[in-house]
């Protein structure tokens, strides 16, 4: 084998396609292009998805759901793993977790699941903890240590409007028992004023008049 009798691999070098060189050849006229209009212009490309103007099939089936930007995705890991690949007493952080092997991706932070059986006393420091895994390491004797802040959760806005709404009743309610307590107390205060009232307004004894004496004639 020399330069001489080299050859490119059948198929791999073809004849380029000579258009617009009359009609005999086949590729006249329209040059493979079909008519005229915006398909025969040089760098038309198909839209994917396009369908002639017809509403597509993209745009004809129902969507559900929508993707939420803020999810957090966690790198799990279960009690029964750590069981079989630490001894007692182990202190298990994420950093020992990935240098192990057993996360490829810390991700947004580490979850414990509670697959599996745990026998083994561990301090695990780890972002988040599922409810099994929690009752598992703490029934083992160990301590599960949250490496997530304590967030205190604020009232939302509707939560404080019907925190309002109820403040507002029950002041309401105060305001009309206060009001149908005094209308009671009305009534036998002015059924006691009048008694009083005719007691003081006791008319006096007319006094005798003298009688006169009648005139000697």
């Amino acid at each position: 084998m020399n330069l001489g009798n080299l050859r490119p691999t059948s198929g791999a070098v073809r004849k380029r396609k000579r258009v617009g060189r009359g009609n005999a050849s086949g590729h006249g006229t329209y040059s493979t292009r079909g008519g005229k209009g915006q398909t025969a212009r040089s760098g038309y490309r198909i839209v994917p998805g396009f369908e002639g103007g017809q509403t597509p099939l993209w745009k004809k089936i129902p969507k559900r759901g929508f993707t939420n930007v803020l999810r957090s995705e966690y790198a799990v890991v279960n009690v029964g793993t750590l069981n079989d690949c630490f001894e007692s007493g182990a202190r298990i952080t994420p950093k020992v977790l990935r240098a192990m092997g057993l996360v490829d991706k810390l991700l947004d932070g580490i979850k414990i699941l509670g697959d599996g059986e745990l026998s083994k006393k561990f301090v695990i420091k780890a972002h988040k903890f599922s409810e099994s895994a929690l009752k598992k390491i703490q029934a083992a004797g160990g301590e599960a240590v949250s490496l997530l802040p304590k967030i205190e959760k604020k009232p939302g806005k509707k939560q404080l409007q019907r925190e309002a709404k109820a403040k507002e009743a029950a002041e309401a309610a105060a305001k009309a028992a206060a009001a149908a307590k005094a209308e009671a107390e009305k009534p036998a205060k002015s059924e006691e004023k009048p008694k009083a009232e005719a007691k003081g307004k006791e008319k006096p004894k007319a006094e005798a008049k003298p009688k006169k004496e009648p005139k000697s004639k």
